[in-house]
């Protein structure tokens, strides 16, 4: 196994910038501002300068990471990238490339992260009782589903949400699944 090269000088601050806009864009830390990284990685560039490599960066970063590139898509892409008019240069794609070897999972899952609506279903429990009460007597001894859902964000508390069906209400609420289930398999398959 070949050791890594050492980057070149003048990369560091190109890492330093991609980290910082992946510490901005994808990691919630709202500190890293276009000051301090300009300030902390480039204090004798104009800010006009600045302002335009972090845009070129931050926008080729957010194509890069919204395609999920693997390796092959990546080196691609930044050949295009670097003839493109305007492009970035070979060090910058050398540099890109390795920035997304050694974040390529982290950032995914904080866009993964980052598209959940609210809450995410954790757990089901069900199980079917025969009613024993009712306002009305035909109603007596009639089976029903009770269906707990569990609810919540990773590290935050959870919320119970406990529902009851009736025949009819569950064989609705399988067709509806049913419907979604075809939706999904639609999505995801290949022609």
């Amino acid at each position: 196994m070949a050791a890594e090269q050492p980057q070149p000088a003048g990369s560091k601050p190109l890492s330093g910038l991609l980290s910082g806009i992946a510490q901005a864009a994808y990691y919630g830390h709202a500190g890293v501002t276009e000051e301090l990284l300009r300030g902390q990685l480039y204090p004798e560039a104009a800010p006009h300068e600045f302002r335009a490599l972090l845009a070129k960066m931050s926008g080729v970063l957010k194509s890069v990471a919204s395609a999920d590139m693997d390796l092959n898509q990546l080196e691609a892409f930044l050949t295009a990238q670097t003839k493109k008019q305007g492009g970035i240069a070979a060090d910058q794609a050398a540099v890109i490339a390795e920035f997304w070897k050694n974040h390529r999972t982290k950032i995914r899952e904080s866009l993964i992260n980052q598209s959940r609506w609210d809450n995410t279903l954790k757990n089901v429990n069900w199980r079917v009782d025969l009613k024993s009460q009712s306002r009305h007597i035909d109603q007596i001894n009639t089976p029903v589903a009770i269906v707990e859902m569990e609810l919540g964000k990773d590290g935050q508390a959870s919320e119970f949400l406990c529902l009851e069906f009736d025949e009819a209400k569950v064989n609705q609420m399988l067709k509806k699944l049913s419907e979604i289930e075809e939706s999904i398999k639609a999505l995801t398959q290949t022609t």
